[in-house]
C-alpha cells in the first residue's frame, strides 16, 4: 500500500496501522528522508540507520505520555517526521524552520533538548525518578544512544546511578560502530564481540551495573524490535537493550562511506551520488590549514602531540594521524579526558595540541581551570568552529568560548583573521610556549588562496594596524576582520576610520590600545562571540583603567541564543553583518 507516511500525523495514526504494513511504511520514511536531505542537506546516515527502530519504539510506546530521548538528535529525522512534523520537514534547519536536533519548545513528543552527545540517559532517569515521586508508575522512560556517545564519561556516570536506581528506565544502544567518525575504545572492542554473537556473560558490564542486558537484536528487523520491546514493558527496574543498525541503511554509498555520508550536503537521492561544487582557487578550509600546518610542524618537532575527542575528521587531525599515528589520538566523545591527557602529556615535555569545537570544550570547563591553567601547564588548545556555525544552531554556536576562556588566569587566547596568522599562532606555540593557548578559528573556508607561506613567529599579545584613521578606530577579532575591512570599503568618508586587527583577546596589545586611546575619541569592538564579558569586555575594562575619556561601543552577539540559519542569517540577526557594521559607522561618524 502506497502512500502511507502521508496518513500520519502522530504516533497514534502510527498505533492504528496492522503490523504488515511497518514494513512498507519504513520504505516509504526512508525515501522521504533521503529526497528532503538530499535537496536541502542535513544529518543523513544516523537517520537512516534508525528507520525501523523509530518506527517500533512510537509503536509499541504510548508516546508522547511515555518518554522517549534521543541522544545527540542526528538520528531524530525519522521521529520528526512520525510526530506532526512531516508538512514541513523542508524547513528542517533553515532560518525559522524546524531545529535539526530535538527541541522542547518544537513539540511535546521532543522531551528533552540533546545536540550534544551523551545526556540522555541522565535526562531520561531524572524524568523517570521524578516519574516515581509524581506516582506515574505507569509511564516508560526511554533513551536512545549511540555506541559513540555511551563511551562518554556522563552516560557512565548515568548508568551507574540508574543501576541502583530501580527507576523505570529502558536505554536502548543503538550500536553502529560509527559516531560522526568510527568508534574508538575498549568499550567499542567489547560491544563488538557482543555483535558477531559472543556471550560474555561473566564480564558483562551492562549486567554488573544492575541493568537487565537484552540482545544483541537486529535493529532493521521490526517484528523482533516489536516483540522485545513488548517483553520489555513488562519488567520493571532499569532494562538494557543491544540493537544492532548499519548507518546509512538504504542508500548504498551512505552504508559504503558513513564518514562522508554523516552530514554529506547535496546529493543525487536515487544514486546518492554528491553533487561536485567546483572549489577550484577557492580559499582552504581553516580545519585543514590547521590539520596540514600540525603535520609539517610534527615534521620537524618530534615533541608535538595530537589529540582530539571523537573529531578526527571534522578537526582535520586526520592528517596527523595518518602521518604520524603514533603521536595523534582520538579519544571519543571525551572531552574532559582530552583535556587532562593533555595537560598529563604537557608535564613531560610534550607540546600538545587539543583540536575540538568551540560548543563541545564547554563540556571540560573544570579540566580547563584546574588540570591545565591552574598548573600553567603548556597545552595548545584548537578551538575549531568558533562564533556562528550556522544551521546546527544554537546547541553548536561557538559564541562563549572568549567569556569562558578569558576569565582563567594564565589563559592565553588569539583569533586570527585569517589561514596566514593561524599557521604562524601554530608555528608559534610549538617554540617555547610558557602558558595555555586558546586559538580560535571558525567553520568554513578562509580567505587567502595562497596560505602555505613560510613560517614566521609571532608575538604573542601583539596587533596590527591595518589603516590609520582620523575619528573612528574600529578594533575586530578573528572572522570580523574581514567583515570589518568589507565595510569600512563601502563608507564614503572611510578615510576617517582606522581599523585594527587586535588577534589577541588575552593578553591584550595594551601599548597598541593606549596609542588608540590617544589618537581616537571613538573605538568601535566587532567581535563574533558573546558580548557579555568577550573581547569587547576586555578593551571597555582596559579603556577605564586609563581612565579614556571618548566613546566605545560594542557589537557581538547579544545575551541570547541565537538559533538557526545561514551564517549570513545569523550575523544579520547578531548585528554583526558587513551592513550592520557599515550601519553603526556611518551613525558614529
Amino acid at each position: 500500500m502506497a502512500d502511507l507516511l502521508k496518513k500520519i500525523n502522530s504516533p497514534g495514526d502510527l498505533r492504528k496501522l496492522p503490523k504488515d504494513q511497518l514494513k512498507p511504511l519504513a520504505a516509504e520514511l526512508r525515501k522521504f528522508i533521503i529526497d528532503i536531505v538530499a535537496a536541502k542537506e542535513g544529518h543523513l546516515g544516523a537517520s537512516l540507520g534508525v528507520v525501523e527502530l523509530t518506527i517500533a519504539l512510537h509503536y509499541a510506546f504510548n508516546t508522547p505520555q511515555d518518554l522517549l530521548v534521543w541522544d545527540v538528535g542526528h538520528q531524530a529525522y525519522g521521529h520528526k517526521i512520525l510526530t506532526g512534523r512531516q508538512d514541513i520537514f523542508d524547513t528542517n534547519r533553515r532560518l525559522n524552520g524546524i531545529s535539526g536536533f530535538p527541541k522542547r519548545q518544537e513539540s511535546i513528543y521532543d522531551t528533552f533538548g540533546t545536540g550534544h552527545s551523551s545526556t540522555s540517559i541522565s535526562a531520561a532517569l531524572g524524568m523517570a525518578i521524578a516519574s516515581r515521586l509524581k506516582g506515574e508508575v505507569y509511564k516508560q522512560h526511554i533513551a536512545v544512544i549511540g555506541d559513540a556517545s555511551i563511551a562518554s564519561g556522563m552516560a557512565f556516570e548515568g548508568l551507574n546511578h540508574a543501576g541502583v536506581s530501580k527507576a523505570n528506565l529502558l536505554v536502548v544502544l543503538n550500536d553502529n560502530a560509527i559516531g560522526i567518525d568510527p568508534s574508538v575504545g575498549a568499550l567499542k572492542q567489547y560491544l563488538t564481540k557482543a555483535r558477531v554473537g559472543h556471550k560474555p556473560a561473566q564480564d558483562n558490564i551492562i549486567e554488573a551495573l544492575n541493568f537487565k542486558y537484552y540482545g544483541p537484536v537486529d535493529g532493521h528487523d521490526l517484528k523482533a524490535l516489536l516483540e522485545v520491546f513488548d517483553e520489555l514493558k513488562a519488567i520493571e527496574g532499569p532494562k538494557f537493550l543491544h540493537v544492532i543498525t548499519t548507518k546509512g541503511k538504504g542508500l548504498k554509498k551512505a552504508e559504503e562511506d558513513q564518514v562522508k555520508y554523516h552530514a554529506p550536503g547535496k546529493f543525487e537521492p536515487d544514486t546518492g551520488e554528491l553533487l561536485n561544487y567546483d572549489t577550484e582557487g577557492l580559499p582552504l578550509k581553516y580545519q585543514d590549514v590547521f590539520g596540514l600546518t600540525l603535520v609539517e610542524l610534527a615534521k620537524r618537532n618530534e615533541k608535538i602531540i595530537g589529540i582530539t575527542p571523537a573529531m578526527p575528521t571534522g578537526s582535520s587531525l586526520k592528517y596527523m594521524m595518518q602521518a604520524f599515528p603514533e603521536r595523534a589520538f582520538d579519544v571519543g566523545i571525551a572531552e574532559q579526558h582530552a583535556v587532562t591527557l593533555s595537560a598529563g602529556m604537557a608535564t613531560q615535555g610534550f607540546t600538545v595540541f587539543c583540536a575540538v569545537y568551540s560548543t563541545f570544550l564547554q563540556r571540560a570547563y573544570d579540566q580547563l581551570i584546574h588540570d591545565v591553567a591552574l598548573q600553567d601547564l603548556p597545552v595548545v588548545f584548537c578551538i575549531d568552529r568558533a562564533g556562528l556555525v550556522g544551521e546546527d544552531g544554537a546547541t553548536h554556536h561557538g559564541l562563549y568560548d572568549i567569556p569562558y576562556l578569558r576569565c582563567i588566569p594564565n589563559m592565553m587566547i588569539a583569533a586570527p583573521s585569517n589561514e596566514i596568522q593561524l599557521r604562524n599562532l601554530l608555528f608559534t606555540a610549538q617554540l617555547q610556549l610558557k602558558h595555555p593557548l586558546a586559538i580560535r578559528y571558525p567553520r568554513g573556508r578562509g580567505v587567502a588562496a595562497e596560505w602555505e607561506l613560510p613560517f614566521q613567529q609571532m608575538e604573542i599579545g601583539k596587533g596590527n594596524c591595518l589603516r590609520k584613521g582620523s575619528e573612528i578606530a574600529v578594533l575586530s577579532i578573528g572572522k570580523m576582520t574581514e567583515n570589518v575591512s568589507e565595510a569600512i570599503s563601502k563608507i564614503s568618508e572611510e578615510g576617517k576610520i582606522g581599523h585594527y586587527d587586535m588577534i589577541f583577546i588575552k593578553p591584550l596589545d595594551k601599548l597598541l590600545l593606549q596609542e588608540i586611546f590617544s589618537e581616537y575619541k571613538k573605538i568601535l569592538t566587532v567581535e563574533d562571540g558573546a558580548m557579555a564579558g568577550g573581547f569587547g569586555s576586555a578593551v571597555l575594562e582596559y579603556a577605564s583603567a586609563k581612565k579614556y575619556k571618548g566613546e566605545i561601543m560594542r557589537l557581538g552577539v547579544p545575551d541570547e541564543f541565537i538559533e538557526h540559519g545561514t551564517v549570513k542569517e545569523l550575523q544579520e540577526i547578531a548585528g554583526i553583518s558587513v551592513e550592520n557594521i557599515r550601519s553603526v559607522l556611518n551613525s558614529m561618524l
